[in-house]
Parts: structure tokens; C-alpha cells; sequence
């Protein structure tokens, strides 16, 4: 290994990869911080100093409430091979809302909180933060302050001349909040010290910074330079090996920490209890169905930890689904323009002192999860589905809080985490081991033994109840409470994971060769089989797991499934595979996993011990920090301020990691997955600049584009894939429930897109507006009204299907629906209807109206983008789709039914008095009487879904009462849709079979296909055929010749007894439905019941079908016979349903 290769090896194994210090810079002196600015009402704008320039501004508020920019003063090492510094991101990150200024009327206590950075390859750094006051001595920078505080004192003094009473006020306000005299103030400024780390060491770095910033405050020197603590946790304190842990040391004390094995979950050490506390197990429970279901969530509160905290738990809970879109936990003011992205996200902002909820204004909230940390308050999107067994694991996971006494309603503001160093029996065990080696003398040995002796008088060694482990002290035993928790909490929702995806394996599709053909077709390769995978699940999780298996992360946990043929397993994946694989080895019981019951986590307690004995005993000891080699006078101790840090011994330092380059390679490989993962660059994400900003929403648009064209292309698939099921291939309501989860995902993609960019000042009412009226506005409106006539060659027509029509409507539906459902119920219209891409290309008419509602960077501002967008959605006008009919079953329709007769006797239907009854899969209309001398029928009815038949009669009222049908047409006045039923028949007594009443099977119409609408399907067309002298047979049995089927020599058994018992029944129904109409009744009901196989040889065997059939008839043909009845006894697999319109009357 080359010296690089070595260096860069070591930097990856090391415990921190950087140090660094932010404040304020005294050479360029004071900038405002437009960014990071605490914000009023009014936009507030801050000087621009360099150095004592001082620029003219708004002073609404005092200097010393004012942010300004903060620099990075120092960062070691320079950078490294793995993880490139980012100087703007850290700097951002460590003082997010910029420097703060306070006076020694101020609070002044330490702050501290941690961040994030992601990498191009999916990996992530850890940024732990402390920060502190430190007293300005620089006489710039007191000059400056001075000099605003001047001028602000001086405008609010002119704003307010006016009045006599305001300017007493003002004239009084030294001495008051805000002001700032040199002469009576001390001023202070905010100072961070940031340790980088590849891993959430979160206690550990917390500890060592709180102790160096307690060295920097004591009067009392520490035994080494501080250089010498921050060199040796740079360089000489290694990552702790998987499995095992690590002791080092701090200013103050030794300090420990933990790494899990490889078939242990992932480090986590965000505490979990916090944030169950915070919000409560069911708004945490509520918020992880969100992050699964990759909505867009936003936290809020004042304490940066708190969203870090927040964050971290969640994303820590996916195991072993990561999240695959943008994570920024902390979120600066100047990045605000993200919330402008229409993906999912996972970010935070910070609460600004007495912000209300209702102030905030954000572009799109159809799809958002707003956690409001601090009111312990969590709004969800409409429609969220229930996580599987949610009862069940909100009661598992209350039980485990009660175990630590936690409150499961949440509300309740823990305790924070003390700072102070642990000198209680950390201390003891390191004299202990040193005692052990043969390190102490006597002397040593005797204060050793008093020490001990203290540490028992003082409790340490005391057993309680509650378990409280021997020789721990407080602070210590809350952490070790805290890590067991979090492993505890873990272990549940993973194993609730581990219980739905148990067999997913089996339903990873393999069709590549190799991984470079998967790859070159990975976008049109199915890789999971999720309809067969829904088909096998609980009813009640359906709705969960049908919209899970779209998203992302679970699309990339499949692509590693995949990739593990050719490659090494992603680590995650590889450890929720082996769990698997044990949980199967001991599970004997072979539960159908459609009617298993929840079964508790039984691995808590033993996850939590092995957690618990690596941190009561360290399994390694770093080296100790020693002096470097500083010239005399450099390190020296000032009380109360961090040092100016010697360059030369922390700049380069020398590797003393003893690592196993075979370890290094296989952590490595996981870059093998990063091509699969969807994230945005977080370097260009952090960017604030204008020109990072306009490619950021550049690949906004692309990526929208994009997942247009991908998810139009799935619905078209999975809609033809419907229709294969439709025709008795798969099973139609897991077809269905995967064709509406595909509906969601459209509309929410819409709402992302139309929301992208939005002016939020124009916007009236709420968010979501804008998808029934995209904005209420005036100017909208009238170019709506505008925009009902297009122009076609032939000159200005009508639109088919008014847009306006279609908004007023669902306006008046009598639903109940917010405007997010109002809107999504006119976007499942506009499909129905084949209207979606026409009626958007309408809104987007108007282009100066569209530069008034939108920002530059929006996405309906691009026009090629937008105009492939709408070629994308007019792909879904070759399906049909009943997503409204099936959705919204309760509205009122109307629904038109026109007759059609036979041309040359069209004269006949003024003597008949016809009515129809309209059925389908909701119900029925009732009969609708249709007056005489007309042709057709209005009425209004409940939904009735998909039309499949229509009872067509008449009441026989006069000689001439009589007519040839060509075929009923009823058309859907609200979605468009018409529905044929062919006839071909006589209505009336004395013609044809003498039916009055017909049960007629009808189809969807396509636009444009009326000619060839009954080709395919509907009621048959009469033919001259032997089936006529069945239906005379089948007439004959119930009347004159039943004696003969009685009395003839057939075998009597229940065959025979059914088969009269039916035939009767038909004949004496009260309905008129003649012999034609009688057979297809009995055929149907004998497949039905599952009698027509029987049936069939009884009536070759009647002496009435010798009478009846020539000698060649195929009933007279006993071979012929057996065959049949054969193949119609493979029906008996299918469960067969007749429709009530069928089999009205008949009493069985």
C-alpha cells in the first residue's frame, strides 16, 4: 500500500476526521447575514460592514438581536481523500442562524447540537457542535457594534419625534434589552467547536468537546496544551472494531464508546426516548408511516438538536430501508428556497421567537407531514393508510417506554443530557486496569483504595430494584439507560419489518444475465413481483404495503437483492437477510402469513445486554494524549478563551492505527450500490448562491420529467396488465388496489409539479387550491371562462367535456371533501374522462398570468418540459379508467338511456310503453318507466358504478305492442362514458319467443367505436341453431312432458332432483322473460351452483331430446355428451357470481 493509500485508509478508520472552530473573523470584521438574520414581519435588512464601513439600513431591530456571518477560522486536518472538507457547509451548518451577540445581560449558557453532510456515494458524516460565548476583545468589532447601535437608536429616535411619550421611551431605552454601551456592557459572541466524525458517536463527541470548552473556562490550566487532546482524538484515537469498545481521553476524564457487531443493528445513538417523549408513540408511529411512504416531512422547532434528534430516530427506525431522498435536518434560512422541491424530503427549520404555526406559508401540503416538535404536534396528509398491526405495535412499544418510565403519550420535555464530564468510576477502572498492569506504587494504591471507599459511601456501589448497575453513577447509568432503550425500540420495529417482508425473497424477479445487462434495462425490468407478493398479505395491511412497494427505498432494497447475484450484499441488507434466515431456522410453525397474529420482539433484553457489557467494560484503550512538539510559550492558558490553535504540530499528524486493509476493502464495497440511490448531491444542495440555486431546480424539473414519463408508462402497464385480469388472468383486487395507488402517486405528483415554484403571496385560501382553481384568482378565472372553446380546423367548437363543467361539479359534490380531496377527485375525473392532459394544457394557456403566479424557476415556466410532460400524460387516453366511478361511490349521477330500434321499424315504438332497469357493480336504478312517443330517458340516481346489464320491458298494452330492438344506449352524463347493450330481438307477445322483458349485457363504449360496439361482447345475436330445441325441451319439463322425465328409465338420484327442482323454478318465475330468456337463465345458474356438468348427460337421456333431435345432433351423441360435460366441469374451480338483474324472481 502506497504511503496516499495508507494516509487515506487511516483517515477513514479514524474517531473524528476533522476539528473546527467558527466565530467571528476580527480581519474582515461584521457582515450581515441575510440568510441567517432573525426576520420580523417586514423583511428586515442588516448593514454590510467591512471592517467600520457601515452602509445605510432598515434598523427595525437591535444589532445585538442581529445575526451576521460567521467564518470557518480554523479546520484540521486540511482535508482528506474520503471526505473533502466543505468549508461553506460546515460553516453553515455549525452556526446555522449565523453569530449571535450577547451582553452580560444576557443568558450565556453553552449550546449544543450535532448535523449531517451526505456524499455523492450515500455515506454520511456526523457534525458535533459546542457552542459557547466568548468576550469580544477586539476593538473593531466593540466599534462597530457601537456604531449600529447608534444608528438604529438614532432611526427608531426620528421614526417616533411625533410623539412626546415615545420619545421619552426611546430616549430611556439604555440599559434596556438590546442596547449596547461600551462604557457599561460587556459584549460577547458566539464561538463553535465542531468535531466531524464518519460515525454518530454522539455522546462521546459530546463529552470531549464539553470538556474542552470546560478547560478553556477554568482557571486551571490543563495537564497539556489543548493541542495535544485535539491531535490525539484527530489521529491517534481509532474507530472502535465492530463488535467491541473503545476508551479514550479527554481534557477532564476518560471517555467511552461503543461500536456494534455485525449481526447487531447499525449505530444509532440519537436517543430515541427523547423523541417518543417529545411527540408520543402514536404521532412517532404516525410520522415513520410517513417517511416509509416517502411524503414530504418537515420538522420545526427552536432547538436544532431537537430536529437532529427527531430526524436521526426516524431515519434510524427504517431499518433496513434507507431513505433515499433529500435529508437536510438543519435547514438555514438562505436554503428556504428548498422548500420549493417537488421530491420527497426530510428537512427541519428552525421556530423563530413567537412564530405560529399559521405564519407559515408553504408551497404545497397535499402530501407534507408538518411536525411541530416543541406543541408535541404531528399533521399528517390526507388518506394516510394505518401501519400494519399499528394497535398492536403502539401498545408493544408503550410497554417498553413504561420499562423505562417513560410516559407513551408524549408531551413531556425530558431532561437534557448533562454536559459535565463522567470522573465517578470511569476513573476507578482506569486506576483499576492500571493497578492490574502493575502501574500504581503504595502510595498510589492507598489513595486508590480511598477513592474507592468514597465512591461506595457516595452509592456508587449500592443495588437497587430498578437494576441500576453496580458502581455506576448517574450520569452514567442515564446513558446506558438511554443506549438500551434505543436498541429495545429498534428491535420492535425491526422485527415488525422482519414479520411483513419475511418472504420477500420469493418474489424477486431474476431476468439478467449479467449486471451490465441489468443494468442497460434496469428502467423497463420488473424486479418484484408485488401483485403476487399483495396477494399473500393480510386484507387490512393492503393499503399500506400496496403504496410502500412504489416507493423508493424499497425499489433500491430490491435492486440490492438483485445486484447481490454478481456483487457483495449492501451491509444493511445483508444483516436483515441473515436475521431473516435465522428467525426461519427456528420457526417451525408454517403460518399462512395472511392470518398470522402479531407476535412481540423477543430479542430486546439480549440486544440490550450485549450493548450494556461493552460499555461497563471497554475492550480497547487508545494512546493517551502526550505533549507534541510546540516551541516554548505556544499553548498557553487564558481563561475564558479558546486559544489561537498552533497550525504547524495539528496540520499533519502520524497514523499509529493498526488496521486490516481486508477490513478497509470491505467497507468500501458499498460504493458497489451508491448508482442505485436517487439523492441529490447535498454539497450542491447546501450551495446558497444564486447559481447553485438555479441548477438545483434545474434538476427539479428534469428529475419531474422524468418521473412523468416513468410513472405514466407503469400506469399504462399495470392498467393492461388490469385487463388481463379482467379476462381471468390474476387476481382483479390486487390488480385494482395497485392501479390505485398508482392514482395516488399521479395526483401527488401533480400537486409537487404545479405546486413547484409558487408565488406564495398570490396564493388565496389554502395550499391546494390550485388544482381545482390552481389559484383563486380573478385574473384565472375569466382566462378559464376564456379558454372553454378551442379552435380546430373546421372553426371554434365546443371542448368536449367542459373544464369549468368539471370544477363545478366537484365543487357541488356532497362529500365532505377538503380542497385537497376536491382536488385529487377532479384530477380522477379528468382521467376518467380522458380530459387530464387537455384540461392542464388549458390552465397553462395563459403564459403572462403564469409568470405572475410562478417564480422564474418553476417548473410550468419551462416550455419544452412542460409540453412533454402533457404528451406523457395524453399517453393515459389509450386505457380507459373508472378511477372516479370506483372512488367516489356515494355521489349523484345522472344518467341518460336512449333505445334504439330497427330502422325500417323505428314507426313501432310509438305503440309500445317500455321501461328499463340499469344495473351495475354498486346497484341498480329501480325501473324507469320512459313515456310513450319517446325514445329516451334523464334520470338521476346514486352511482352504480361499471354498467353491466340493463333489464329492457313493456307492459303488452294494445294489439300493436310490439318491437324489434336494435340495442339500448346509456350514457354517464358526468364522466363521459356510454355504455351499448345489443339486442337484436322482438319485444312483445307473438313474435320471437313472446318475451316482454329482456336481460341485456352491455359493454364500454370507446370514443369513436359505436360501430363496432357489439363485435365483441353483449347480448348474442339470435341465430337458427339446435339450441332452440333445447330451450323447447327445457319448456316442456317444467309443464306437460315433466312426467316424462319422471317416469322414464333416467337414474333417480340428486342430479335428476336438482335438475327438475331448477327448471321449475324458472318456469314459474313471475317474470316474462320468454324460452330464450329461460335458458340463459338455467345455463347460468347450473354453472353457478356448479350443476350443469350434471345436468347435461340427464338431458341427452331424456326421452323428449329422441323426439326432439335429428340422429347426428349432438345431444343424441353420447361420446360427444361426455365430452362436454367434462369441460364444463372445470368450471367448478372458478367462484362464479351472478348479477341480481339475472336472477330476480326466481325463488331457489
Amino acid at each position: 500500500m502506497s504511503g496516499t493509500a495508507a494516509a487515506s485508509a487511516a483517515a477513514s478508520c479514524r474517531f473524528a476526521h476533522y476539528f473546527v472552530v467558527c466565530g467571528v473573523d476580527t480581519d474582515t470584521g461584521l457582515e450581515p447575514d441575510d440568510g441567517a438574520g432573525t426576520r420580523s414581519t417586514k423583511q428586515a435588512r442588516t448593514p454590510h460592514f467591512t471592517n467600520t464601513n457601515i452602509m445605510r439600513e432598515s434598523f427595525d431591530q437591535s444589532p445585538i438581536r442581529r445575526s451576521f456571518k460567521s467564518k470557518v477560522l480554523v479546520h484540521y486536518p486540511e482535508t482528506t481523500e474520503r471526505s473533502p472538507f466543505n468549508k461553506d457547509a460546515v460553516n453553515m451548518l455549525c452556526m446555522p442562524r449565523g453569530l449571535s451577540f450577547r451582553t452580560q445581560a444576557d443568558r450565556l449558557d453553552p449550546q449544543f447540537h450535532s448535523f449531517t453532510i451526505s456524499f455523492d456515494d450515500g455515506t454520511r458524516s456526523y457534525g458535533f457542535v459546542h457552542t459557547f460565548y466568548e468576550e469580544v476583545t477586539s476593538a473593531q468589532i466593540i466599534t462597530a457594534m457601537q456604531t449600529l447601535y447608534q444608528m438604529h437608536h438614532v432611526e427608531h429616535h426620528s421614526s417616533s419625534s411625533s410623539d412626546a411619550e415615545s420619545l421619552a421611551g426611546v430616549s430611556g431605552c439604555l440599559g434596556c434589552a438590546g442596547s449596547f454601551e461600551p462604557a457599561r456592557d460587556t459584549l460577547y459572541v458566539s464561538k463553535a467547536l465542531c468535531l466531524i466524525s464518519p460515525l454518530p458517536f454522539l455522546q462521546a463527541s459530546r463529552q470531549f468537546l464539553s470538556q474542552l470548552h470546560q478547560a478553556v473556562t477554568s482557571q486551571t490550566a490543563p495537564p497539556l496544551p489543548l493541542e495535544s487532546y485535539i491531535h490525539n482524538i484527530l489521529y491517534e484515537v481509532p474507530l472502535p472494531p465492530p463488535g467491541r469498545s473503545l476508551r479514550f481521553h479527554g481534557v477532564q476524564g476518560p471517555i467511552v464508546c461503543q461500536r456494534p457487531g455485525a449481526d447487531e443493528l447499525p449505530l444509532g445513538e440519537y436517543p430515541l426516548g427523547e423523541a417518543f417523549s417529545l411527540l408520543g408513540v402514536d404521532n412517532m408511529v404516525q410520522l415513520l408511516t410517513c417517511a416509509l411512504l416517502e411524503t414530504q416531512i418537515l420538522l420545526y422547532s427552536q432547538d436544532y438538536q431537537r430536529l437532529m434528534t427527531i430526524a436521526e430516530g426516524v431515519t434510524t427506525l427504517l431499518f433496513p430501508f434507507q431513505w433515499q431522498h433529500i435529508y437536510l435536518p438543519i435547514v438555514s434560512t438562505s436554503l428556504h428556497h428548498l422548500l420549493d422541491a417537488p421530491v420527497p424530503f426530510l428537512m427541519g427549520i428552525q421556530r423563530r421567537d413567537g412564530a405560529q404555526r399559521s405564519s407559515l406559508h408553504l408551497p404545497h401540503e397535499a402530501n407534507l407531514c408538518f411536525v411541530d416538535i416543541d406543541n408535541h404536534c404531528v399533521e399528517t396528509p390526507e388518506d394516510l393508510p394505518a401501519f400494519p398491526d399499528q394497535a398492536e405495535l403502539v401498545q408493544e412499544l408503550s410497554e417498553v417506554l413504561l420499562r423505562f418510565g417513560l410516559s407513551p403519550q408524549g408531551g413531556v420535555i425530558t431532561k437534557p443530557t448533562t454536559t459535565s464530564p463522567r470522573l465517578s468510576s470511569l476513573v476507578l477502572e482506569d486506576l483499576m486496569e492500571d493497578r492490574r498492569n502493575g502501574n500504581l506504587g503504595g502510595e498510589e494504591l492507598a489513595v486508590l483504595e480511598r477513592l474507592q471507599a468514597l465512591a461506595q459511601r457516595c452509592g456508587g456501589g449500592k443495588m437497587s430494584d430498578s437494576g441500576k448497575t453496580l458502581g455506576l453513577f448517574e450520569e452514567e447509568e442515564e446513558e446506558l439507560k438511554s443506549a438500551k432503550l434505543n436498541i429495545q425500540i429498534r428491535e420492535v420495529f425491526a422485527g415488525r419489518f422482519a414479520a411483513m417482508f419475511g418472504r420477500y425473497e420469493e418474489f424477486v424477479i431474476h431476468s439478467a444475465l449479467d449486471l451490465d445487462s441489468w443494468l442497460s434495462n434496469r428502467e423497463g425490468t420488473l424486479n418484484f413481483d408485488k401483485g403476487s407478493f399483495l396477494s399473500v398479505q393480510p386484507v387490512t395491511h393492503l393499503r399500506f404495503l400496496s403504496r410502500f412497494l412504489e416507493t423508493s427505498m424499497f425499489s433500491f432494497f430490491v435492486d440490492g437483492k438483485v445486484i447481490s447475484h454478481w456483487a457483495d450484499r449492501e451491509p444493511q441488507q445483508q444483516l436483515f437477510d441473515n436475521r431473516l434466515e435465522r428467525e426461519r431456522l427456528y420457526d417451525t410453525d408454517g403460518v399462512d402469513s395472511r392470518n398470522c397474529s402479531y407476535r412481540k420482539c423477543t430479542t430486546l433484553f439480549e440486544s440490550a445486554q450485549a450493548i450494556e457489557h461493552r460499555l461497563l467494560k471497554a475492550d480497547h484503550t487508545a494512546i493517551h494524549p502526550h505533549l507534541l512538539d510546540m516551541r516554548i510559550g505556544q499553548g498557553r492558558h487564558q481563561p475564558g478563551y479558546f486559544p489561537k490553535l498552533q497550525a504547524d504540530v495539528l496540520a499533519q499528524g502520524q497514523n499509529t492505527n493498526r488496521t486490516d486493509p481486508k477490513r478497509l476493502t470491505a467497507a468500501d464495497q458499498s460504493g458497489k450500490h451508491t448508482f442505485a440511490r436517487k439523492n441529490l448531491r447535498q454539497a450542491k444542495l447546501l450551495d446558497p448562491s444564486p447559481e447553485a440555486v438555479t441548477q438545483t431546480h434545474r434538476e427539479f424539473v428534469d428529475g419531474l420529467l422524468s418521473e412523468c414519463r416513468l410513472k405514466t408508462k407503469r400506469m399504462l402497464m399495470e392498467r393492461m396488465g388490469k385487463e388481463s385480469a379482467e379476462l381471468g388472468q390474476g387476481e382483479a383486487n390486487i390488480t385494482g388496489l395497485q392501479e390505485n395507488t398508482l392514482i395516488h402517486s399521479l395526483c401527488d405528483l401533480l400537486e409537487r409539479t404545479w405546486g413547484h415554484g409558487l408565488q406564495l403571496k398570490q396564493v388565496r385560501h389554502t395550499h391546494t387550491r390550485h388544482f381545482t382553481h390552481p389559484i383563486s384568482s380573478d385574473d384565472l378565472q375569466e382566462h378559464l371562462e376564456l379558454s372553454v372553446i378551442i379552435t380546430l380546423d373546421d372553426g371554434a367548437v365546443p371542448l368536449r367535456g367542459s373544464l369549468l363543467q368539471d370544477v363545478r361539479f366537484i365543487q357541488t359534490m356532497s362529500e365532505g371533501l377538503s380542497d385537497v380531496g376536491q382536488a385529487r377527485a377532479w384530477i380522477h375525473l379528468a382521467l376518467e374522462k380522458k380530459m387530464l392532459s387537455q384540461h392542464l394544457k388549458e390552465l397553462l394557456t395563459n403564459q403572462e398570468l403564469l409568470r405572475q403566479l410562478y417564480k422564474p424557476h418553476a417548473f410550468l415556466l419551462f416550455e419544452e418540459e412542460r409540453e412533454q410532460f402533457l404528451f406523457h400524460l395524453l399517453s393515459l387516453n389509450t386505457v380507459d379508467y373508472l378511477c372516479f366511478t370506483h372512488v367516489f361511490t356515494s355521489i349523484s349521477i345522472q344518467y341518460r338511456v336512449a333505445i334504439i330500434p330497427m330502422k325500417k321499424l323505428s314507426i313501432a315504438m310509438a305503440t309500445v310503453n317500455p321501461w328499463v332497469c340499469v344495473s351495475g357493480e354498486l346497484g341498480d336504478s329501480g325501473v324507469r318507466q320512459i313515456p310513450k312517443n319517446t325514445q329516451e330517458i334523464f334520470f338521476q340516481c346514486k352511482n352504480l358504478g361499471r354498467l353491466s346489464t340493463l333489464q329492457l320491458g313493456q307492459e303488452n298494452s294494445g294489439l300493436l305492442a310490439k318491437c324489434l330492438i336494435d340495442s339500448v344506449m346509456v350514457y354517464n352524463e358526468i364522466t363521459g362514458h356510454t355504455y351499448k347493450f345489443p339486442c337484436g330481438r322482438w319485444l312483445g307477445k307473438g313474435v320471437g319467443d313472446g318475451s316482454l322483458e329482456r336481460v341485456l349485457i352491455g359493454q364500454l363504449v370507446s370514443p369513436g367505436g359505436e360501430e363496432d360496439a357489439g363485435r365483441w361482447t353483449g347480448t348474442p345475436p339470435e341465430l337458427a341453431s339446435p339450441s332452440q330445441a333445447v330451450r323447447a325441451v327445457l319448456g316442456s319439463l317444467g309443464n306437460d312432458q315433466m312426467g316424462d322425465l319422471h317416469g322414464s328409465t333416467l337414474t333417480k338420484g340428486p342430479p335428476c332432483d336438482s335438475l327438475c327442482h331448477y327448471v321449475n323454478a324458472i318456469n314459474v318465475s313471475p317474470r316474462n322473460i320468454g324460452k330464450e330468456g329461460k335458458f340463459q337463465l338455467f345455463v347460468c345458474l347450473g354453472i353457478r351452483d356448479q350443476l350443469l356438468f350434471q345436468w347435461l348427460p340427464l338431458l341427452a337421456e331424456c326421452p323428449l331430446t329422441a323426439r326432439t333431435y335429428e340422429e347426428g345432433a349432438l345431444l343424441r351423441d353420447r361420446a360427444a355428451v361426455h365430452s362436454l360435460s367434462r369441460m364444463l366441469h372445470t368450471l367448478n374451480e372458478f367462484t362464479i357470481i351472478l348479477e341480481t338483474a339475472l336472477v330476480k324472481g326466481v325463488d331457489l
